[in-house]
Formats: structure tokens, C-alpha cells, sequence
């Protein structure tokens, strides 16, 4: 770098780079640090760490002025639709294993305190599979895009594995009948409850793959100041999707789409597979990642598991500072969140069926199943009632909260600019200023732990639907928040480093897919904590299935609540800004075109496409 491009002075106006795009930080703010010129992803943590120089004067960069420009233009309504759509396909499918799924192990055979040991496979997936897979979706070069193959290979291995699931009976039962098996007998059961276990690990493997490159998706494809406006979008698919699956567990479907299989679980799974298979080809058919074949290849023997091990540990050290604190509030939340997703049917189910154990303590097997069945429906309606609650809270609050993650603080003529009209007057009315999405998912944290305490008391169905319903509203937020934050900060980083072009080497461990998947290990392995937690309490305190009494499930999803005051607590330390640090130079030196800039930076908003 030149002694002139070191000067701290306004360039010349012949070397002025006017017609330059910037970032969204005004002109006011500048650098105050260094950065790592090697890692514009992470914050460098390590004192032996060598500091770059400030970053690059303006007229450094490419001599492209539109590709910036290009790549940070406001998306429509529509593009963002086909965009998250697939998450709503995957919701669909999880909204099958978390309804059905307890109720359907718990039909084969398997008790309460195995089927909390066999739940440990997505927690152990999710802190395995997603940042692996995130690895491996960063360093793929596929003409395709980086991420469109990890989709698409994981959600052909979801539908085999959700279908072999739902038929294990006869797939087991039909192999072992060949050699002269009795299907009724001791043995036959045993080996359908190992292969059923076999196949809930292989599908929450598969989930994964498919869910890390779809949120790596979102991300990619989005520009850096819709981030939290996609987020909230993918928030209210996913509240469809889960919509859409409660709708159809609480319906009796063998006796209308009987073609599909002769139980609830075969016919949900086979409609899960077919929302999950079309909305991942929409997707990817529709919406198009940058051709990462152009870019330069990984660096060679980083795709083995040594590897991938040193990289997470050496990223985790380097996270950037508002990740590394979401990850500590999602360490605790996820303690409480994963026993209520999984135990929530269950735990609206036990209660209806007290009644009629306590009236006829002598039911026949028969006679218990057929009750059962009636109680997984009304705790499926109750989850139906909280995927409402969820969806609504996604439409509504982002009128209400205050944009912070992707609102550019413009200057008052931009801002009035972007305001002129009579309807964003109007929405803009609608905006408590005090409530930021970081104290919105606060005040989240403290209504679920107020719900979970509650099931302690609650001895009703209806009082207990009603507690489902309204942990639905901080399940909207764990939806939005967290991925708005980071997605923020990530995609700031990333634009940061793109528009200074491939003077920079890139980092491996600076990429959109590690970071995400390190977050999801901060979801996943909490849930690990909480799954041997659940199976403790199972093994003491539960009672056989048709004995009345069994309140285990309230302790369990209570212990639970206790962990979220932490996750609180947690969530007050955040900040309410993303800020990235040197991102602001860029403006300094594209003062003499404000309207470009502003024309650029100022689509942006938090209304979730009524604003596009």
C-alpha cells in the first residue's frame, strides 16, 4: 500500500472514487481499530495474533463500481418467499417426529427413559453433523453453488430414512418372516425397536445435512441489510410448515387418504416427504447461488475430520463477538426449548387420559392404544395451537420491534426519502422504539420459563393447551432472533471482505457454514444435557404406560424453565447493533454520492415484505 493510500486525508477529487458503493455505516463513524486482514470474518482473540493495517482506502478496491452495488440490491417479496420456502418442507418433516414421533416409539415398546437416551441422536447430529457439514458446504466448488448440494443430498436421505421409519414394522417383521420369525414374538418386537433406533438416527443425521444448507442458503443469497428481514421470513414458513403438520396430525388421515398407509405415522411421513422433496427443488431451482467453481480451490487436507476438529475449535475461539453471546443465551434456552418440543404432545396427552385411567384402572391393551391414540390427536392439537400462536407472533412483531440488525442508521435525507409514503408513515407509527428484537427475545425468555413452572400446576387439557400456545410466542422469537443477529454480523463481514476483492486471502474458518454450524452446536449440545437430564427423572419418577398419576413430564419440562432465566439473564448482555469494525472507511471516500449510496442501503426494513 502506497504512502497516499495511508493518508488518513480525503483522496484528491481525480482519485475521488465518487461513484463507489459503500457499506451501510454513515460517514460519521470511523475506524477505530485494526483488523485482522487474514480473518475479515472473526474477531482476531489471540494476543500472539499478527494485526493488519487499517483497511484499504476506497480507491483500492475493485474498479467494478456496480458489483457491489449488484450484489447488495433489495430483494422482493417473492425472491424471499422461494428463498426460505424449503425450510418450511424441512419444518413439516420435524413437525412429524416431534408430534408423532414420542407417541410412535412409545407404540412399538420402547419406555419413556429409552426413548429420552434415543432422542440424544438429534443433539448429537446437530453438534456433529451441522458445522461438518457447514466445512464441506464452504470449501465445495460445484458449479451449482456451495450449498444447493448439501440441500439436495440430504433431503433425498431425510425421505428415505422418515419412510423406512414409519414401515420399520414391516420392513423388520417381512426380512425376519423369511427365515421363520414369528412377528408377535419377544425377539421380532426387540429388533424393530434397534432398527427403529437406527433409522431415528439416520434421519436426524440427514435433517441436519439438509437444514445447515439451508440456512447457509438463506444467508448466501441474501443481501447483508435484508438479514433479519429473510430471517423473519423463514420464520413464518417454518410457522406455516409446523402449521401444515399439526393440521394434519390432529386429523384421523388414515380414514381419508388410507392409500398413503393404515396409521397416522405412515401418512404424515409420506406428506412430509413430498412437502420436503418440492420445496427444496423450488428452491434451488428458482433462486441461483454465486457459481462456486469461479472462486479459488480450498486449501488441500482440510476436509478430514482432524481437520475439521482443529478448525472448529480454532473458530470457536474467533467468533465474532455478538455470535459468541448468542451462542451463550442458546446454550441455556435450548436446555428448556428441546423437552418442549419433544414432550409437549406427550405432556397435553397425559392429562386427558388421567381421567379415564383413574375410571377404568383395567383397560385391556387394546382399550389403551385406542385412548392413546385420541391423546397424541388432542396434544397434536395443542401443538396446532402453538404453531398458531408462533406464526401470528412472526406477522405481527415485526411491526412492532424496533429495527436494529438490518435498519442502516442513514442520514435524516435518506431516511426521509425512505419514509415519503403514506403506508410507511403509517407502519412507521406502529414501532415501539424501546423494543429491539434483543429485548423482544428477552422478554421471550422469561414468558417460557413462566409457562413451564405452570405445568406444574395446570391438571386440565384445556389449561394445558393453553400453556402450549403460549410458549408459542418465545418459539417465534428463538426462530428470528438469533439467526437475525448473527446473519447481521456474518453477512457484514462477508460483504466487507468481498468488496475488497481477492487480494485477500480467505479464511477457511471465517465462512458463513463453520459459524452457523458452530451456533448449532450451541443449540445441540445443550439439548445433550437436557436429554440425560429427562431420561434421570423418567427413571425415577415415571410410571408404565395405563397407570394413572404419571406427572413426570411436568418436572422435566419445569427443570427446564430454570435454565431459560439464565438464557435471560444472558440475552441482556447483547447489544443492540451489529458493528463491524473498519466497515465505515468505505464511506469517507464515497462522499460525493450520497443518493447512489442511499439508493443502495436504503430498501431496507424489518416489515417483512409489506415494506418491498
Amino acid at each position: 500500500m502506497s504512502e497516499n493510500e495511508r493518508s488518513p486525508q480525503r483522496p484528491s477529487s481525480a482519485e475521488s472514487p465518487q461513484s463507489k458503493p459503500s457499506l451501510e455505516t454513515p460517514a460519521t463513524e470511523r475506524v477505530s481499530r485494526p483488523i485482522n486482514e487474514e480473518s475479515p470474518l472473526l474477531s482476531a482473540s489471540d494476543e500472539d495474533e499478527e494485526e493488519g493495517p487499517l483497511m484499504e482506502d476506497p480507491a483500492s478496491l475493485d474498479d467494478d463500481p456496480h458489483k457491489y452495488s449488484h450484489e447488495q440490491e433489495s430483494k422482493g417479496l417473492w425472491y424471499m418467499v422461494l428463498l426460505t420456502i424449503s425450510i418450511g418442507g424441512l419444518q413439516l418433516a420435524w413437525a412429524v417426529e416431534i408430534s408423532n414421533g414420542t407417541p410412535y416409539l412409545l407404540s412399538l415398546g420402547m419406555s419413556k427413559s429409552l426413548m429420552a437416551l434415543v432422542w440424544i441422536a438429534g443433539p448429537l447430529s446437530g453438534a456433529l453433523v451441522q458445522p461438518y457439514v457447514g466445512m464441506l458446504s464452504d470449501n465445495c466448488r460445484s458449479k451449482w453453488g456451495k450449498r444447493v448440494p448439501f440441500m439436495a443430498v440430504g433431503a433425498a436421505a431425510t425421505i428415505i430414512s422418515l419412510l423406512a421409519l414409519a414401515w420399520v414394522r414391516e420392513i423388520v417383521g417381512g426380512l425376519l418372516g423369511l427365515f421363520g420369525a414369528d412377528r408377535e414374538s419377544n425377539g421380532v418386537g426387540t429388533t424393530i425397536i434397534i432398527v427403529a433406533v437406527l433409522f431415528v438416527y439416520l434421519l436426524d443425521f440427514a435433517i441436519n445435512t439438509v437444514q445447515a444448507g439451508i440456512r447457509a442458503f438463506i444467508l448466501d443469497c441474501c443481501p447483508s441489510h435484508q438479514q433479519e428481514t429473510a430471517n423473519a421470513m423463514a420464520s413464518r414458513i417454518t410457522g406455516m410448515g409446523s402449521i401444515v403438520g399439526y393440521v394434519a396430525g390432529y386429523l384421523d388421515l388414515p380414514k381419508y387418504v388410507w392409500f398413503f398407509g393404515n396409521t397416522q405415522f405412515k401418512v404424515l411421513s409420506v406428506i412430509a416427504c413430498v412437502a420436503l422433496g418440492s420445496t427444496v427443488a423450488l428452491s434451488i431451482g428458482t433462486v441461483h447461488e454465486r457459481d462456486a467453481s469461479l472462486e479459488e480451490p480450498p486449501a488441500k487436507g482440510k476436509s478430514g475430520l482432524v481437520a475439521f476438529f482443529k478448525q472448529v475449535f480454532h473458530s470457536i475461539r474467533r467468533l465474532p463477538p455478538q455470535t459468541r453471546k448468542v451462542c451463550e443465551v442458546q446454550f441455556f434456552a435450548w436446555i428448556g426449548f428441546f423437552p418442549q418440543l419433544f414432550y409437549s404432545s406427550s405432556y397435553v396427552g397425559d392429562i386427558y387420559v388421567q381421567p379415564y385411567l383413574e375410571a377404568n384402572p383395567n383397560m385391556t391393551p387394546v382399550e389403551i392404544d385406542h385412548l392413546y391414540a385420541k391423546a397424541t390427536r388432542v396434544g397434536t392439537f395443542a401443538l396446532l395451537i402453538y404453531a398458531i400462536v408462533s406464526l401470528s407472533t412472526n406477522m405481527l412483531l415485526p411491526f412492532i420491534v424496533a429495527p436494529s440488525y438490518d435498519q442502516p442508521r442513514l442520514s435524516s435525507r435518506a431516511s426521509q426519502k425512505s419514509y415519503s409514503t403514506r403506508t410507511s408513515r403509517i407502519l412507521d407509527k406502529l414501532v415501539i422504539p424501546w423494543l429491539t428484537l434483543r429485548r423482544a427475545w428477552l422478554l421471550a425468555h422469561c414468558v417460557f420459563a413462566a409457562c413451564m413452572f405452570s405445568t406444574l400446576l395446570v391438571r386440565s387439557t384445556g389449561g394445558a393447551t393453553a400453556i402450549i400456545g403460549i410458549v408459542g410466542i418465545p418459539w417465534a422469537l428463538t426462530l428470528w432472533a438469533p439467526f437475525a443477529i448473527i446473519s447481521a454480523e456474518v453477512s457484514k463481514r462477508d460483504a466487507l471482505r468481498r468488496s475488497r476483492g481477492n487480494s485477500i486471502k480467505e479464511s477457511e474458518e471465517d465462512q458463513a457454514g463453520i459459524i452457523l454450524g458452530i451456533h448449532n452446536m450451541s443449540v445441540a449440545s445443550p439439548q445433550i444435557v437436557a436429554t440425560i437430564g429427562s431420561s434421570i427423572i423418567f427413571k425415577f419418577l415415571q410410571k408404565p404406560r395405563g397407570v394413572p398419576g404419571d406427572r413426570s413430564i411436568s418436572i422435566v419440562l419445569a427443570a427446564g424453565g430454570l435454565s431459560t432465566l439464565v438464557a435471560a439473564f444472558l440475552t441482556s448482555r447483547i447489544r443492540d447493533e451489529v458493528e463491524i469494525p473498519a466497515e465505515s472507511v468505505l464511506e469517507e471516500g464515497a462522499g460525493g454520492d450520497r443518493e447512489e449510496r442511499d439508493r443502495m442501503i436504503v430498501q431496507s426494513g424489518s416489515f417483512g415484505g409489506l415494506d418491498y
